[in-house]
């Protein structure tokens, strides 16, 4: 059941992006450095992701992504079967 109210479409391409290596359970430094990008920039852009999804913290953000369909619990696992 999709969160009312949410859009993802909001999200940058970018910030898409680092949601869904935060949801395969990456940190700020790792993302920072498989991107090309600081640590803090990837940071800037979690929380530009939660205040657009409403909500507070990187699991809030996990649980709208899969809740919206933007990731999908079989790729989840996968990640964590590597």
């Amino acid at each position: 059941m999709a969160r009312e109210g949410v859009h993802l479409v909001e999200l940058t391409a970018r910030e898409r992006e680092i949601l869904v290596l935060t949801a395969h359970g990456r940190s700020a430094p790792d993302i920072a450095g498989r991107l090309q990008l600081s640590p803090a920039t990837v940071n800037m852009s979690l929380l530009s992701s939660f205040e657009k999804l409403g909500v507070r913290d990187r699991a809030g953000a996990v649980a709208v992504a899969l809740e919206s369909g933007l990731l999908e619990p079989d790729s989840m696992l996968e990640s964590v079967s590597r």
